[in-house]
């Protein structure tokens, strides 16, 4: 294909790693059965390189800057499997000069996702947070995040054998296949816990209920029933608030403020990422099918530099 090239307010970016996820994956199997939505999609929303053109009205400094780029694939056409990518100039953030490319390419949909969930209803220091399914590429950086900004950090995983993998420096684990779960978590927040990071709303919800504060916030970004059942009046009485988290439609000032949260802390190595020895870009359907198996670290393409 031809070289794209930047319009107004646009940057384009050389890029040297693409990140994997699980939403570029239900979106190339059409997931949600919208169809194609343009007559040609390159995937990927995530990753990083440096800026080599800008459009008009963008700072020329910017030529030659290391950035972190998302949304790239966000209700647009070209995304970042691919060596050369166009976004918005603001979704081109500037990265520290010790956090590396890789690293830059794991921040967008996982962290800005992570960061609306922590941070979507005002800071976290001094409160409690229980991140379900903390092993995850979401919830593992909402746990680090929330830590960051000064709240306890309970962290649920589904099997016994899963809490050997917990940093109990950054989160108290708890595995829910162990006993009584809310008995485990009430131990660990006997107040209840203020906000919940959810993975699997209609699996966890009687549970989050049980565990929750009076007008604590469920953020839940995933499920596993498109239609979960749960018992309206517990909810009610404890003023619970349900917020549903959509990363394509963020307000705009929120992922202004997730971008700039997540540079400083990466800049900070406060956030700790498994990543997959990253694969070349041909072998693209393999890294599609290794998110899709779910494998633990971060999925990653490394892009060739060649013209």
């Amino acid at each position: 294909m031809a070289d794209p090239a930047p319009g107004p307010g646009e940057v384009r970016v050389r890029l040297t790693v693409s990140g994997v996820n699980p939403g570029d994956t239900k979106k190339r199997g059409d997931w949600v059965r919208f169809g194609m939505p343009y007559p040609r999609v390159i995937p990927h929303s995530d990753g990083a390189g440096t800026i080599d053109a800008i459009g008009g009205g963008v700072d020329h400094a910017r030529v030659g800057e290391r950035v972190w780029v998302f949304g790239a694939q966000s209700y647009r056409a070209f995304g970042t499997a691919a060596q050369l990518t166009v976004v918005p100039a603001e979704h081109a953030v500037p990265l520290p000069p010790d956090v590396s490319d890789e690293i830059g390419a794991c921040l967008g949909i996982p962290g800005i996702t992570a960061h609306r969930a922590v941070f979507g209803d005002g800071p976290v220091v001094g409160k409690t947070v229980l991140v379900h399914g903390v092993l995850g590429g979401v919830s593992s950086l909402a746990a680090q995040l929330a830590a960051w900004n000064g709240a306890t950090v309970i962290g649920s995983v589904r099997r016994g054998s899963d809490l050997e993998s917990v940093d109990e420096a950054v989160t108290h684990g708890i595995a829910l296949d162990q006993g009584d779960a809310a008995a485990a978590i009430r131990g660990a927040a006997p107040n209840g816990v203020d906000r919940i990071v959810e993975v699997s709303f209609s699996d966890n919800v009687d549970l989050d209920a049980a565990v929750a504060a009076p007008g604590a916030v469920i953020a839940s970004y995933a499920t596993r029933e498109p239609r979960p059942n749960f018992d309206f009046w517990p909810m009610l009485f404890a003023n619970l608030t349900l917020r549903l988290l959509g990363s394509d439609d963020f307000p705009l000032e929120a992922k202004r403020q997730a971008a700039a949260d997540l540079t400083a802390a990466a800049g900070q190595r406060a956030l700790r990422i498994p990543i997959e020895e990253p694969l070349p870009l041909s072998r693209v359907a393999e890294a599609h099918d290794r998110v899709d198996v779910g494998v633990r670290g971060r999925v990653l393409l490394a892009i060739p530099q060649e013209p």
